[in-house]
């Protein structure tokens, strides 16, 4: 169980409501804080104080005072008019991310909402459905006014819901699971559309992924070197010590620990003097790709613990103070940073599917084909990496830099958040598919080396990949092979064991 207090939540606990749906419940610290402030919101109403979104309008009428009869008519309108998201719909995954967020956020009791509105939320994770939310429409601030207005839809039994395995109406799966439809109250609807939820989601769901990633890419990237009789004194430790990055050191740590035991690498001077860059400078290309990952993880475990809606309630002081929190600049900067490392992945990646395809470039049949000249190989894979590499190269242009103003130019800057956020998601899942095919290649070049001769730890990986990918004897649709060890490294048990004993340094059988 999962306890929400506005301020604990970890990545691994997201990863574990998320993944492995553990259930999630409110803090009862959490709910006293919540009831405190919501207490004086409903005071303030009562000696008629302006306060912004609660009794006014919103944006750029702002200067609106709403009549007391109106104020719950306000909060749906709210919900109705800014639902106006559009294109395909998040994943589950993120949708029942973005529950879980804004519950955690709402739990630290300055939005100054019920603590029903919170317990709402919980109970959708709970239940296990997930609002239908469209991708595209936030501008990163004033929060994720279009995204979050989609999921406040489903707590209200209206718009439509993932559950069980079908795309229904909300109020069909709130009725069979026995929760009531939720009736807004004054500042409720604000409160659950004006935060950094929807970007925030993408961004831990695609740290999670990153993270695996770069864990199978420096495996990947290890059997290659095999199959190129790669040199192994580029990843010597004195030579990362004195560069002093630690991300540098650890890469070259672990492809060391990876290949101690292969008989196909080789020593400078053996075969030649040093390799090309693509296979030399692992350590350091990875190395600075994960520094991309630990500085945007840095600032999700701030962002999943923050309070961002507007205006906030500080009972203590008897304050109700309208400010920016909902912007999503720390977001977007770390969406644009991660894309970067995201990007680099891939290039480096398939510039080592050229050096095992390319028979200038090395020592093997012309593009791994086992009658080349009738049959192609493994050419067309190569052209495919590269098409999504170029592509990454296109996404990985900074969303961040761009604002366009709204609502009449009272909010004049803001974020594009989410977009940086969804296009390292889209770099992320084409990179999983470049590093397919250097698997693909790579397991070519090492069964024609002599897989015998492979490091006991990339020998195991062999085998298990063998099992979803067979050897390339003759010419085959390689679409449906790339499609489904991009799966395979995405999803399988036996992936995430891989990657849980790298990271641990304990890779064996």
């Amino acid at each position: 169980m999962v306890t929400l207090t506005g301020e604990t939540l970890t990545l691994e606990e997201v990863r574990r409501v998320i993944y492995e749906y553990e259930q999630v419940e409110i803090s009862e610290q959490a709910i006293r804080e919540i009831k405190y402030n919501r207490q004086t919101v409903e005071e303030m109403i009562k000696e008629k104080k302006t306060m912004y979104g609660i009794n006014t309008g919103f944006g750029k009428f702002s200067d609106v005072v709403i009549a007391d009869d109106d104020l719950e008519g306000l909060q749906l309108n709210l919900i109705h008019s800014h639902a106006c998201g559009v294109g395909s719909s998040f994943s589950e995954e993120i949708s029942r991310t973005m529950l879980l967020l804004r519950a955690n956020a709402l739990s630290q009791g300055f939005s100054g909402i019920r603590s029903e509105v919170v317990q709402q939320l919980v109970d959708l994770i709970n239940a296990s459905i997930h609002p239908v939310v469209p991708e595209q429409g936030s501008l990163g601030a004033s929060g994720d006014l279009a995204p979050l207005s989609h999921l406040a839809l489903a707590l209200l039994g209206e718009g439509e819901v993932f559950y069980k395995g079908e795309r229904i109406h909300a109020s069909a799966a709130l009725a069979e699971e026995g929760i009531a439809p939720l009736k807004l109250k004054a500042k409720e609807g604000l409160a659950l559309i004006n935060g950094t939820q929807a970007m925030t989601a993408v961004g831990v769901v695609t740290y999670l992924e990153v993270e695996k990633l770069l864990f199978q890419s420096e495996l990947i990237a290890a059997m290659t070197l095999e199959g190129l009789h790669g040199i192994m004194d580029a990843f010597d430790a004195d030579l990362h010590k004195v560069r002093g990055h630690q991300e540098q050191m650890d890469v070259a740590e672990r492809i060391r620990a990876i290949l101690s035991d292969s008989r196909l690498t080789t020593k400078q001077g053996e075969l030649r003097v040093q390799d090309a860059y693509s296979l030399r400078c692992i350590p350091q290309v990875l190395g600075a790709s994960w520094q991309t990952v630990h500085y945007a993880k840095e600032k999700l475990v701030t962002e999943i613990n923050a309070v961002t809606d507007n205006p906030l309630i500080f009972s203590d002081e008897n304050k109700v103070i309208s400010g920016g929190n909902f912007h999503g600049e720390p977001m977007a900067f770390a969406m644009d940073f991660i894309k970067l490392g995201i990007a680099e992945t891939a290039n480096i990646a398939e510039r080592r599917i050229e050096r095992l395809v390319n028979p200038q470039l090395n020592d093997l049949p012309a593009f791994l084909s086992p009658n080349p000249g009738l049959e192609s190989g493994a050419m067309i894979m190569q052209y495919s990496a590269a098409s999504l590499v170029s592509e990454n190269k296109t996404l990985a242009h900074p969303a961040s830099v761009d604002s366009i103003p709204s609502s009449a130019n009272q909010e004049d800057h803001v974020s594009m958040g989410t977009i940086a956020a969804r296009h390292a998601l889209q770099m992320l899942q084409n990179t999983r598919r470049v590093i397919a095919i250097e698997l693909i290649c790579a397991m070519e070049a090492v069964e024609l080396r002599g897989i015998d001769r492979m490091a006991s730890k990339t020998s195991v990986f062999y085998e298990k990949v063998r099992n979803i990918v067979p050897s390339i004897t003759k010419d085959r649709v390689f679409s449906r092979d790339i499609e489904r060890l991009s799966d395979w490294l995405k999803d399988s048990e036996d992936s995430n064991v891989i990657q849980n004993q790298i990271k641990g340094g304990v890779f064996h059988e």
